[in-house]
């Protein structure tokens, strides 16, 4: 059963951002993930707006979703992130 990772959050140094994302990609898919929604554009249909930037990738399970998450690969690559920005991540089984 596929599972969603999704990720919300304000950018707060956009050059260290920039290099989570070039780092972390790459392992993502390593782990059979692909983006699926990027960005800060969108409709708000109900709620109050934000502009804050939300991500969605789509992996094949939750245990190939973990094993990106809880990857000693990703160790490194997270604290690139460290500071870079405020996020929430939700792991979605669908």
């Amino acid at each position: 059963m596929p599972a969603i990772l999704m990720v919300q959050g304000t950018i707060l140094d956009k050059d260290r951002y920039a290099a989570y994302v070039a780092a972390v990609r790459p392992l993502i898919g390593a782990h059979g993930g692909r983006a699926i929604a990027n960005g800060s554009e969108r409709e708000i249909l109900e709620g109050p707006p934000t502009s804050e930037r939300l991500v969605v990738f789509e992996f094949p399970s939750m245990a190939a979703l973990k094993g990106f998450w809880e990857s000693p690969e990703y160790v490194p690559v997270k604290a690139i992130r460290a500071g870079a920005a405020d996020l929430r991540v939700w792991a979605i089984p669908t």
